[in-house]
């Protein structure tokens, strides 16, 4: 699939619980994404003391989400000089991330909650791949939502324009039963479960347990994949600060999560994709 510059292709990164493997994802996910020639941004939506964002982006001199007032327009520099950059290894171009990467004890930074705001976020930004780290719990806001009457996290998520959403899962026991009520309740919530990709994330070396296997088929009839993501001991001990010590199995797992995501966006919406739609300009207000 090309990249054109009016393209804006959103992948949520969402999981039923913690522990899912999905920052992970994101940012393999978004390593690829630049690699095939997208200008890639990771939003980092988690509340800064438990993303893991800051730490992998550390050192850096971006201003990060601190420095983007919400209440003043924002330029595509501003937005732009705001994002901290994962480097790709050798040739591999880098992608960048906003996240809001200050000291710790710094006083907690209002986010926005509606997904369609970080779009609009990222398409001052002019990115062409938008890569969603999104902390909400699946199965648990989609309830919430429809015995509240609204629209909840999720669907905001699933239905921005031109969005691929990607559930991750452990490749546990626990984790698979997770999965798959998280499945359930996208599908009887009228999600679109034929455009998402699963991803199970291993937690040891070797064979999958009999009971991932079984839960990958049942899956695999319902998602548009299923993706395992293989153990790597570099990222168990050192997390993702650094990529050049991953495993080829590990890079070559994140090569397939990338075709499949582009593969269920060429399904959906054809190739090559349409352009996103653009937001009017705002007036010019004549001072009085």
């Amino acid at each position: 699939m090309g990249f054109s510059s009016g393209i804006r292709l959103v992948t949520p990164v969402m999981a039923a619980t913690g522990g899912s493997g999905r920052s992970t994802v994101a940012d393999l996910l978004a390593e690829r994404m630049a690699a095939a020639g997208a200008d890639t941004v990771v939003l980092d939506t988690a509340p800064r003391l438990s993303s893991p964002w800051p730490s992998w982006t550390v050192g850096q001199q971006a201003g990060g989400l601190a420095a983007l007032p919400p209440d003043r327009p924002l330029t595509r520099s501003q937005v732009q000089r705001a994002a901290a950059v994962r480097h790709g290894t050798g040739s591999t171009p880098g992608w960048q991330v906003l996240t809001d990467g200050r000291d710790w004890h710094s006083p907690p930074l209002v986010l926005p909650h509606a997904p369609a705001a970080w779009l609009q976020l990222a398409a001052i930004g002019g990115w062409q791949c938008v890569v969603a780290d999104t902390p909400h719990p699946v199965s648990h806001d989609i309830l919430e939502s429809r015995c509240a009457g609204r629209i909840g996290q999720t669907r905001s998520w699933c239905e921005l324009p031109y969005a691929v959403p990607v559930l991750c899962a452990s490749a546990t026991a626990g984790g698979v039963q997770a999965l798959q009520q998280a499945v359930m309740a996208l599908h009887a919530d009228g999600m679109p479960l034929q455009r998402t990709v699963v991803v199970l994330t291993a937690q040891t070396d070797g064979r999958l347990p009999a009971v991932v296997r079984a839960g990958a088929t049942m899956l695999s009839a319902r998602a548009a994949a299923v993706v395992h993501l293989p153990y790597d001991p570099h990222i168990r001990a050192h997390g993702l600060r650094t990529v050049s010590r991953l495993r080829s199995r590990t890079r070559q797992a994140a090569g397939l999560l990338c075709q499949e995501v582009l593969a269920a966006a060429r399904a959906s919406w054809g190739t090559p994709l349409p352009d996103a739609p653009r937001p009017a300009p705002l007036a010019v207000v004549s001072p009085s």
